[in-house]
């Protein structure tokens, strides 16, 4: 059997690792070189306690005044675009207790078993950098605070251990932290990783496997036969294959459509900043949550990550953003020392759905084609688990449950009737 997969980010990477370790012929075909954009600039972080969806109650509220300030933790550039405004409709629907709830449970279900295929990766000899310090969440706002302690059942439910730390308590997971502050929540069996050295780790070990990663090679046609998915061609060059899989991250809606299944897939920007050396030493990752930003230690640096910003598909860096992330620290840090010259940020583009939930399965319409996209800033979270229930599905042992309530055709009950071929390759 014969796999392609278009898309070499974090979802490609795993789920060309899992099929090729179980024997498959894989093929990564990747636009540029894989493991860039929003896979290398991420916050690195693996932590199931903070995979609810990004629609959530109160959201509507809080993006009517962010849409504003072009420094707030989420931006949307005001359009009048059809398939932007049927997007934000379809995401401000899903602000509500009841399918935040929903989604919630279906990412803890999902994330449950990636700690545990992460260390498969690194018994497997799979190189890439982690750190086991858990993750701290940390409120200058007691509202805030208590708001998410009231909602802690969930994480509680899949064996998190949320710790809640009300007021200087929070110095006992982080002593640099400044005093006065309303407290925080520590979830002590969360992880980070370097998702720059795992891309490259899962690369070399799918070339290993016997893999093949193709680089520069945006796909532009798709050949079938009624159903059945025969190949994909970027330019002249022709990729066949028994089953096809769209991991594309942010591009993977204009991709599909190729596919005759248009999935509703905007990019959501963010940014991260590495800080070399680090301006100081923390013993975890920290979410400071009132201003949204990620902070995450690395051996010798320190990131910074956050915003979310719905403004097209590039990845310009909006320097204005970039200082609000570079002044966040500062309301939660007695000596933060804003740098005198601020380091290059890099931007990388989520993959965004209207419900906050992926997109993972058959692509309707198609007897052997898949999707694996939408995870927003979950992908190092829920891509491993992501990636060995695919395979399974894709390698003929059914859907696995945990899968079901991220299935296409919540969004492609209607396929775009699409040119079919002749045995011969010629368009009937």
């Amino acid at each position: 059997m014969r796999t392609v997969i278009i898309g070499g980010g974090v979802l490609g990477l795993t789920l060309g690792y899992e099929l090729a370790r179980q024997g498959t012929e894989v093929e990564i075909v990747d636009a540029r070189a894989p493991g860039l954009g929003a896979s290398e600039v991420n916050a690195g972080w693996v932590v199931p306690s903070e995979a609810a969806p990004v629609p959530g109650p109160g959201l509507i509220l809080k993006s009517m005044k962010w849409m504003v300030r072009k420094d707030s933790p989420l931006y949307i550039k005001p359009s009048v675009q059809p398939d932007h405004v049927r997007f934000m409709l379809g995401m401000w629907r899903r602000c509500n207790e009841r399918d935040f709830r929903a989604g919630f449970e279906a990412h803890l279900a999902l994330a449950e078993s990636t700690n545990d295929i992460l260390d498969d990766y690194t018994r497997d000899g799979i190189a890439y950098d982690s750190y086991a310090q858990g993750l701290l969440m940390a409120f200058t706002d007691a509202d805030t605070m208590h708001h998410h302690v009231s909602g802690l059942d969930l994480q509680s439910a899949h064996g998190l251990d949320p710790q809640v730390l009300e007021g200087d308590a929070i110095h006992q997971a982080e002593p640099a932290l400044r005093s006065g502050l309303a407290g925080g929540i520590y979830f002590p069996h969360e992880r980070h990783l370097d998702s720059a050295s795992l891309t490259r780790g899962l690369q070399a070990r799918i070339i290993e496997l016997g893999g093949i990663i193709t680089e520069s090679a945006p796909i532009d046609r798709v050949e079938r036969l009624g159903d059945a998915i025969v190949a994909v061609r970027s330019g002249e060059r022709r990729f066949i294959g028994d089953a096809f899989v769209v991991a594309a991250g942010a591009w993977t809606g204009r991709v599909t459509d190729l596919f005759g299944v248009p999935l509703p897939i905007r990019p959501g920007k963010g940014y991260s900043i590495d800080l070399t050396p680090a301006p100081m030493q923390l013993r975890t990752a920290i979410n400071l949550s009132d201003a949204k930003i990620a902070m995450t230690p690395y051996d010798g640096r320190m990131r910074l990550s956050g915003t979310m910003e719905f403004a097209g598909m590039d990845e310009d860096v909006n320097v204005t953003r970039v200082k609000a992330i570079l002044r966040g620290p500062s309301g939660y840090f007695d000596n933060w020392q804003i740098p005198a010259s601020a380091p290059q940020a890099k931007a990388g583009m989520r993959p965004m759905t209207p419900d906050g939930m992926p997109i993972i399965g058959l692509l309707p319409g198609t007897a052997n084609a898949f999707v694996s996209s939408g995870h927003g800033m979950l992908g190092v979270t829920l891509g491993p688990g992501t990636s060995r229930a695919l395979a399974d599905e894709i390698l003929g042992r059914g859907v696995p449950p945990r899968l079901l309530p991220f299935s296409p055709t919540r969004f492609a009950r209607r396929v775009k009737p699409m040119p079919a071929l002749t045995p011969s390759g010629v368009h009937a």
